[in-house]
């Protein structure tokens, strides 16, 4: 009976150890994936501080090697004294070369028109472009003068009545007169009465102003054509003085009009027109250094276009009020020259020279 059990006991540890042999060893997957991420962020370690040192490497030897620029540059003269400008902030405060201040202004032109009607009416035709020169004159657009064409008409008309009635009234007069004449001499021969001459006599000066009743209506008349006449010119538009076109801003089937008559379907210009012969150039000076500016004053101005072209210029005025918000004196600077380049509205740096 024990050696039953014994050998069952061995059956039962044999089949144990072979379940045993089958069972995964879960410790050592953990320890596994516990120390797998380690290595990874110990080696990007490794390799990052490798890349590091490299780059302080290559850096420290760029700064060590001399570079091209150790040849003088333009700021040697500033070691034998002479004044280099600063940044154009200050350029007010800092003069360069022989002037005594730096400024900015813009481009003006004194002749500038935006070019109307008198009257309201259609445009009908439109002769002009941007960019165009055009003369004092010269025809920029017309208005239908169909109604001023007829109000002309009718004036000229009404002359004419008015002469035909003045040519009766002479006729008239020149009868009257012959009439007075006979009856004075039948009155002298006694065959006629005091009566028919007076009677005569009055007819004369009635005629005779009557004629210049009518003479008087007659130049009222030819001044009502010529009013008329006028105002049919007024429908068409010309140019007050020559320049060039810089805006067009109607166009034919649109209704202009001296002054806005509401809405947004009307005009009130037909172009603009500038004057290039009458550039010059408006300066802003702070009122801190107005004083180193005067009248007659030469001046140089360079166009931020054209940075490196030197426009000779002079002050002109200097306009007798300060601007209270920015602290500022307008001052005008006319051009010495005329050259297409220059065009209104452009920017433009300037130096007042020394005296």
């Amino acid at each position: 009976m024990v050696c039953r059990v014994r050998a069952g006991e061995i059956l039962m540890n044999d089949k144990s150890e072979l379940l045993g042999q089958l069972k995964i060893d879960r410790s050592q997957q953990q320890e596994t994936k516990g120390t797998s991420p380690i290595t990874y962020m110990l080696g990007g370690g490794v390799v990052v501080a490798l890349l590091l040192g490299g780059a302080y490497f290559m850096l420290g030897m760029g700064a060590d090697t001399p570079s091209a620029p150790s040849k003088p540059t333009p700021a040697a003269p500033a070691q034998q004294g002479a004044s280099t400008p600063s940044a154009p902030a200050a350029s007010q405060q800092v003069p360069v070369s022989n002037s005594v201040l730096n400024a900015s202004g813009y481009i003006t032109a004194r002749r500038m028109a935006t070019v109307s009607a008198e009257v309201i009416g259609l445009i009908t035709d439109v002769t002009v472009e941007e960019g165009m020169s055009v003369k004092a004159g010269q025809v920029l657009a017309r208005l239908d003068p169909t109604l001023p064409q007829v109000d002309l008409d009718l004036a000229e008309a009404q002359v004419k009545v008015l002469d035909a009635r003045l040519q009766s009234t002479q006729a008239n007069l020149t009868e009257a007169k012959r009439v007075l004449k006979r009856a004075t001499e039948l009155k002298s021969n006694d065959f006629s009465t005091e009566a028919t001459v007076s009677r005569a006599q009055a007819d004369v000066e009635s005629l005779t102003a009557s004629l210049a009743s009518a003479r008087a209506d007659i130049d009222v008349a030819k001044l009502s054509v010529k009013r008329q006449r006028e105002r049919l010119d007024d429908h068409t538009i010309r140019a007050p003085f020559d320049g060039v076109v810089t805006v067009k801003a109607a166009q034919p089937g649109e209704i202009v009009s001296p002054s806005s008559a509401g809405g947004g379907f009307t005009r009130t210009g037909i172009c603009t027109i500038v004057d290039m012969t009458s550039l010059e150039i408006e300066v802003d000076v702070n009122e801190s250094f107005i004083g180193r500016v005067f009248e007659g004053q030469a001046v140089n101005a360079n166009l931020d276009a054209y940075p490196n072209w030197d426009i000779p210029a002079s002050v002109i005025a200097i306009i007798p009020t300060a601007d209270r918000a920015k602290a500022t004196v307008r001052v005008r600077v006319g051009i010495k020259i005329s050259d297409p380049r220059i065009l209104p509205d452009m920017g433009v740096k300037v130096a007042f020279m020394k005296a």
